[in-house]
């Protein structure tokens, strides 16, 4: 792997801190994710299920995780499934997990073959009354395959249709939202990628370039420092193509006097950074650019200091809601009468701000985590606001990755250029 691994004490504490919401008398087993077809004999890079990660570390196909910490037996507490290999694996597909290194990875004592699995559930499930299944349960999922997870679900029900079956995924998400202090780590390191790699594309854009030659510089500076790529696709978004705002096709020149809007972050042992910047293509900013960027970045900052432990997602993109009113207002783009007259459920301020503030970050992306309970300290959120005026073809958003402090927040991103000052300068060494 590329990645340096975590300690496997990481995953201990994490599966001690499930069992601990487990009800008496229960399994509940986690399976790692499919490698997905794309088409003939292709598939797609193997990507792990990330509750499994987060509970054992293993970053490997047709693995199985199962608990039940009140088996008599102490030794079949924690059960650890892998793939067997063997010498034509080896050959065709590299090399695999030992027994041993998925005990140095997982700190699980007990590691089976994956083929003992259905003998050894057998045994399990006969003295427990309660089944934990996992299942992907985010709030933004529109899942149109069937999934393992899915699979084993419904075969595991017809085979012991008397248990009482619980979901795993509202602890998880619990679990997950709170981040521990090694992967906070993770996730600066990730951040840190995305940072040497936005200064390299700050020092290659000019008039002209294509905003897929730009993709490639991140692509290539991402993977010289151990990630696996882009988190997720990336956003090369110039001139008016930066109003769209899940604008993927990044296949336009860039041209003088535009802005560019990116939208990327680096992936590092499956945490994942999310920034975004928006840069002038000739290095520098108009006035009526630099208006509406600082009126960004004013937004931006004051959000920072909203995101406080006791908060509310909900309540919290209100708040910033007003705050970009105000600025949309002293840009002209909004008028005082209008604003104080609007229908509060349609505000004004969705015409140019059309999107949420912030969501949860860490093995996801778009994090699970609660977007209607309490903000607590340990949480990972990006903060990112835009404006984009369509009738202009101006498109800003600036996004930076905080973690929630019982007294503040810190930037993940704190290091990387922001300041309109500082990207010129960057840019016209």
């Amino acid at each position: 792997m590329r990645y340096t691994p975590l300690n496997k004490s990481l995953y201990i504490k994490n599966r001690q801190k499930l069992v601990s919401k487990l009800k008496p008398n229960s399994v509940a087993i986690f399976n790692a994710n499919d490698i997905m077809p794309t088409n003939a004999d292709g598939t797609m890079r193997f990507r792990q299920n990330n509750d499994l990660f987060y509970l054992t570390g293993i970053d490997q196909e047709e693995t199985i995780l199962v608990l039940c910490p009140d088996f008599p037996n102490e030794d079949m507490r924690e059960i650890l499934f892998i793939r067997e290999t063997n010498e034509h694996i080896a050959i065709w597909e590299g090399h695999k997990y030992t027994k041993d290194e998925a005990y140095e990875a997982s700190g699980i004592q007990n590691i089976q073959w994956v083929e003992n699995f259905n003998g050894v559930i057998n045994t399990l499930a006969a003295l427990q009354e309660n089944i934990y299944l996992n299942t992907n349960e985010h709030l933004r999922a529109d899942v149109q395959v069937e999934t393992r997870d899915t699979r084993f679900f419904k075969a595991f029900k017809d085979r012991f249709p008397l248990h009482h079956y619980h979901r795993a995924a509202p602890h998880m998400h619990e679990l997950r939202a709170v981040k521990e202090p090694e992967e906070l780590r993770q996730l600066q390191k990730a951040c840190d990628i995305t940072d040497k790699a936005f200064r390299r594309v700050l020092q290659f854009v000019k008039p002209g370039v294509m905003e897929y030659e730009i993709e490639a510089e991140f692509i290539h500076e991402f993977t010289r420092q151990g990630s696996m790529g882009f988190a997720y696709i990336p956003i090369i978004a110039s001139g008016a193509s930066a109003c769209v705002l899940h604008y993927v096709d990044n296949n336009q020149p860039c041209k003088d006097g535009d802005l560019i809007l990116f939208d990327v972050g680096a992936e590092y042992g499956n945490y994942n950074a999310d920034m975004s910047r928006t840069i002038p293509v000739n290095g520098r900013f108009t006035k009526r650019q630099k208006d509406v960027y600082n009126a960004v970045l004013r937004v931006q900052r004051a959000a920072m200091d909203i995101l406080k432990p006791g908060n509310n997602i909900q309540a919290y993109h209100k708040e910033v809601g007003k705050i970009m009113e105000a600025e949309l207002i002293n840009l002209g783009l909004l008028d005082k009468t209008d604003v104080k007259n609007q229908d509060p459920n349609k505000p004004l301020y969705k015409k140019y701000f059309m999107h949420g503030t912030s969501h949860h970050l860490g093995l996801d992306v778009h994090d699970v985590g609660t977007m209607y309970g309490p903000i607590s300290s340990g949480m990972v959120f990006t903060v990112e606001p835009g404006i984009y005026i369509q009738e202009e073809g101006l498109g800003i958003r600036l996004e930076n990755n905080i973690v929630i402090l019982p007294d503040g927040h810190l930037d993940l991103m704190g290091n990387i250029p922001i300041e309109v000052e500082e990207i010129e300068e960057l840019m016209n060494r």
